[in-house]
């Protein structure tokens, strides 16, 4: 087959403008092409008087290597590349030595697990946190009662950190091998959309995600593996610089030569614990800041003009960056269009907020994190810095919004004109438990407030609106990515431990469920290889 990119077709096109597109653009008779399908779905809005679809489209043709011939040097005609995915290894009917183990069911440690089950090693999958559902019920203890627990909330659990945000399913990474494609094929066989395979930006939402990360789950068991919930990993054994097994918190101790390290970016006791065993670690950067919510129809106005609510473009998102003149990146983050600002607290005394939105984006505010880049020399010293950084502004947080797992908040006139806010305007907080009207000057470091201050103003001039008075900010965002890198080489283990593989968004290798889960892979190919080595 034959890919074509970037094919252009108006927002309302017909369908059979499409064949007629593709026709036309290869210069060939109706007759000679024999079939399509779409492999991507995008939508152009840069003129949102004229807002175009661009589709990638894979053809079959009467004479494929004479179209491509014909248009050699043409980068947007090529042939239709093999995506399909290929284990790298199968595991021997009579495997000897202990099985491997996985640490953390966020989407790498799904993917990793799942992934050494379909190559028969019967992988054992421990997660500190409960299945989906009972671990939902506890997230809405916080949202509803202010009721955390530490070991069952947004950042830990079955699923993962993902399970409660947008489920976006799209980034910027390199994929040579389309190992997304498998990650979106598994995701569909579990139950999502057929659409987030040619979508340009896919998303599945929370409630979807559940019953999917079920399914899967069904599947790894069916193949052989083993997950066991509640079951928090205390102790790493290392001996002579090679992993021999983990502790649990019960006492428990389980032999293995390799463990996949998937533990999420708010695994903060198991990375001291790592770094107390001689694992090397070094401090990353991160970002911090802040959510912003508007109404999403002043997002849809502003981004589709005329078109918004158009079916074909759904409730719309917008991605944003400031260099601000103290030095600072200021940029949107997790933008949830139609979606909610959450509680993401994983500690007792701290406040954090992240970004979820459901399948149907259909809430009535869009927020986004607007969030400031920060590196190891805002926090120099020790290599787990970053964690002790994170933690003051989560508590900062946590006293300003009352003490009570209320967020602080305040309305974006306020917060520019370097007033309180002493109410709120006609933008509803969506965050539960709630939010106390401050001033959130106090919330994060002053080049923080200040690159955030000149920002806003700037984005408006972008995106028309943005910073209206009644827009509500709430605080703080810090767990934007791991505050910590736990290095590996080239075989994906560690670089001082053999037998431990570092992976995902813990140790600093993804961002997001799909990089994620694309590290999954990544990482459960590599450690097939090291037991079949």
């Amino acid at each position: 087959m034959i890919r074509i990119a970037q094919l252009k077709l108006p927002l309302d096109h017909p369908e059979s403008q499409l064949r007629e597109a593709i026709v036309a653009r290869l210069n060939i008779a109706d007759a000679e092409l024999l079939k399509f399908s779409v492999y991507r779905r995008a939508y152009d809005a840069r003129k949102r008087t004229a807002i175009l679809l661009v589709y990638t489209i894979d053809v079959e043709l009467t004479d494929e290597a004479g179209c491509l011939r014909t248009f050699a040097d043409d980068n947007d005609i090529q042939p239709t590349p093999d995506m399909s995915y290929r284990f790298v290894r199968q595991a021997p009917a009579a495997l000897s030595g202990p099985r491997p183990v996985v640490i953390g069911m966020g989407p790498c440690g799904l993917f990793a697990g799942l992934i050494l089950a379909q190559m028969g090693f019967k992988p054992l999958i421990l997660e500190r946190g409960k299945a989906v559902r009972e671990r939902t019920k506890d997230t809405f203890g916080l949202w509803r009662k202010g009721v955390l627990n530490p070991d069952s909330n947004v950042q830990f659990g079955e699923g993962g950190a993902g399970t409660f945000s947008d489920g976006k399913l799209y980034s910027q990474i390199k994929d040579p091998k389309f190992y997304g494609r498998k990650v979106l094929d598994e995701f569909v066989k579990a139950g999502a959309p057929e659409e987030i395979l040619y979508v340009s930006k896919p998303h599945i939402g929370t409630f979807r995600l559940v019953s999917m990360v079920e399914k899967m789950r069904a599947t790894i068991e069916s193949l052989g593996g083993e997950i066991r919930f509640e079951s928090r990993v205390e102790d790493v054994e290392i001996v002579d610089g090679q992993v021999r097994g983990v502790t649990l918190a019960s006492g428990e101790t389980i032999a293995c030569n390799q463990l996949v390290l998937a533990v999420g970016h708010s695994a903060r006791d198991t990375f001291e614990m790592l770094f107390e065993r001689g694992v090397y670690i070094e401090a990353k950067p991160f970002s911090i800041g802040l959510r912003i919510e508007h109404p999403q129809s002043l997002i849809d106005d502003a981004r589709f003009g005329q078109y918004a609510k158009h079916p074909m473009l759904g409730a719309a998102d917008y991605k944003l960056v400031h260099h601000a003149n103290n030095g600072r990146a200021v940029y949107s983050f997790c933008m949830c269009p139609g979606g909610t600002v959450v509680a993401a607290a994983s500690e007792p005394g701290r406040v954090v907020t992240n970004g979820m939105s459901q399948y149907s984006r259909a809430e009535r505010n869009a927020n986004s994190g607007i969030v400031v880049g920060i590196s190891p020399k805002d926090y120099p010293g020790h290599p787990l810095a970053g964690i002790a950084f994170q933690r003051h502004w989560e508590s900062r947080a946590f006293e300003l919004g009352g003490s009570s797992y209320q967020a602080p908040a305040q309305r974006v006139g306020d917060f520019l004109a370097k007033r309180p806010s002493k109410s709120l305007g006609n933008v509803k907080p969506s965050y539960t438990p709630g939010v106390t009207p401050t001033d959130l000057s106090t919330a994060l470091p002053d080049y923080a407030i200040d690159a955030i201050r000149e920002a806003l103003p700037a984005f408006s001039r972008k995106l028309r609106g943005f910073a209206m008075d009644d827009a509500l900010l709430t605080g703080v965002e810090t767990r934007t990515s791991s505050p910590i890198g736990i290095k590996r080489g080239a075989d994906f283990q560690s670089v001082n431990v053999r037998g431990l593989f570092p992976a995902g968004e813990g140790a600093g290798y993804a961002g997001g469920i799909y990089s994620a889960a694309i590290d999954g892979i990544e990482v459960a190919e590599a450690v097939a290889t090291a037991i079949m080595a």
